[in-house]
């Protein structure tokens, strides 16, 4: 019984293993395709411009509202120890560092993937079970070079720029619990923010957000592509789409985090 049960678990184990390797290489299809799509023509730059709009501004709020609670939150949180230890003056050395090399971009690109993924998924997953799709392939149009690849290159571009401004702002929201609880004045604030970062640090988060936006976008749009079942089909689509954009974000962020350690480090 014993054997028997272990070799069931194995069988699963080993099922489940395979159907992620699949899956794992069917985005690698979609995406080398979307890639081609991208560098080629014709492009349509008009649905390029209309996602970007959406990413970019239309999620700049939200994700500047999240930055600059999270921001005061670290102050306030570091201010508990640091002022203990009478190392209050090192709170925005902390600040800049941890929201630029990790905070900003995750966060931003966990925003994005809720807000934007999810309608990437269901928008593209009506037209699937509404035969849109369909109808695009009968008059000989690329499902992937007229709905994918706009999204794929709007998420790519202004991503960066929406983790950029979330960071400054963040930033900000430390700026202004250390001004007004901790008294450290607008000067030494800043001198100290823009003295404990690197060209290194920056860089490291940008990067980090150019994979989230191809993870979201083709993870957004290989969910929606593939939808069965009518409406219900669209609502697992969506969820499937975000919890597994959730997970590669947090899984890539790990790996960029080694290799950008040792990179640095070595």
């Amino acid at each position: 019984m014993r054997q028997l049960g272990l070799r069931v678990v194995g069988e699963r184990v080993g099922g489940k293993a395979l159907d992620f390797f699949r899956y794992i290489g069917r985005l690698s299809i979609l995406f080398g395709q979307t890639i081609m799509c991208v560098f080629t023509t014709p492009f349509n730059w008009y649905r390029f411009l209309s996602q970007a709009k959406r990413v970019g501004p239309g999620s700049c709020l939200i994700a500047s509202l999240v930055a600059l609670f999270v921001g005061m939150i670290i102050a306030l949180q570091m201010a508990y120890m640091m002022v203990r230890l009478s190392a209050e003056i090192y709170i925005p050395n902390v600040i800049a560092v941890s929201l630029t090399r990790e905070l900003g971009p995750v966060l931003t690109a966990l925003i994005v993937a809720g807000r934007i993924g999810a309608g990437i998924t269901a928008e593209i997953g009506t037209m699937a079970v509404t035969e849109q799709i369909d109808a695009l392939k009968a008059f000989a149009v690329s499902p992937v070079r007229y709905l994918v690849a706009p999204r794929f290159l709007a998420l790519v571009v202004m991503l960066p720029i929406l983790t950029l401004f979330a960071i400054i702002v963040g930033i900000f929201g430390g700026f202004l619990i250390c001004s007004f609880k901790l008294s450290i004045n607008a000067h030494t604030y800043w001198s100290m923010v823009t003295d404990s970062l690197a060209v290194k640090d920056i860089a490291t988060g940008l990067i980090k957000t150019v994979f989230f936006g191809m993870i979201i976008a083709i993870v957004g749009c290989f969910e929606g592509l593939n939808v069965r079942g009518g409406a219900d089909g669209v609502g697992k689509a969506t969820t499937l789409s975000v919890v597994r954009s959730f997970i590669f974000i947090i899984m890539f962020d790990c790996i960029f985090t080694f290799i950008f350690y040792f990179l640095f480090n070595s």
